[in-house]
């Protein structure tokens, strides 16, 4: 049976590497999945995604963007399964929101990182 590549997770699998973006800014982006503790005692633990951006060589990381928390679960292995089923395009698409928050064109809530240290102030 063929691995199905076209969900985050199904990507990651067949390819072992994350799948790779254009931004609609012009800069390439790869994509991570994030898995944090919090204080819910119902559901601990919340992923979101993270954008790193490449410089244009693709030598190294220049910054990134992120997601708000997209979801809340039991535990951390259920939050990365329930990230890894978003299709490519949903995750291109949150991408686009992340990207346009930062640039102030919109974007439904996605932040960047406050640097070394935190999340998000």
């Amino acid at each position: 049976m063929v691995e199905d590549d076209s969900t985050l997770g199904g990507y990651f699998r067949v390819h072992d590497r994350p799948p790779a973006y254009e931004g609609t800014d012009g800069h390439p982006y790869t994509v991570s999945v994030e898995v944090e503790k919090t204080a819910n005692l119902r559901n601990p633990f919340a992923g979101y995604l993270v954008f790193p951006r490449w410089a244009q060589s693709g030598v190294g990381v220049v910054g990134h963007v992120e997601t708000p928390t997209l979801l809340e679960r039991q535990t951390s292995e259920e939050v990365t399964v329930a990230l890894g089923k978003k299709t490519l395009m949903e995750v291109q698409q949150l991408l686009e929101e992340a990207i346009g928050h930062r640039t102030g064109k919109g974007g439904g809530g996605a932040a960047t990182a406050p640097g070394p240290g935190g999340r998000r102030g």
